[in-house]
């Protein structure tokens, strides 16, 4: 008998997180996907202090109409936007232990479209 799939995400996510470690010059990008919403987070983990958050559930954010991929490419959008005034430009991926695709794919690609590295 195989693992379940909360189970394997959970293995997934720590595996990553032995790699994907934020500091205050590059912080982790940490991702969590719900089956409504999507949200990030900029995390210096040696302070263990969020820097910005952005989320499909932001007021400006979910006024907007769209699919979910697209809502998802602008909380990556307004999650750069943050992190620029924060003074940041490069970040360590954590996709969670989501899959490299969909919804998690699209935030990545509109954050890199505003200008983030990673």
């Amino acid at each position: 008998m195989g693992l379940s799939n909360t189970q394997r995400k959970l293995r997934i996510r720590r595996r990553i997180r032995k790699v994907s470690f934020g500091t205050a010059e590059r912080p982790r990008l940490s991702v969590f996907r719900s089956n409504s919403a999507i949200y990030a987070q900029l995390i210096d983990d040696n302070k263990g202090v969020t820097l910005a958050s952005a989320s499909s559930r932001d007021k400006d954010i979910a006024s907007k109409k769209g699919s979910k991929s697209e809502m998802a490419a602008l909380v990556g959008k307004a999650i750069a936007e943050k992190s620029k005034k924060a003074g940041v430009e490069k970040v360590a991926f954590d996709r969670g232990g989501n899959l490299y695709h969909g919804r998690v794919k699209s935030l990545a690609e509109g954050a890199r479209e505003a200008g983030l590295k990673f």
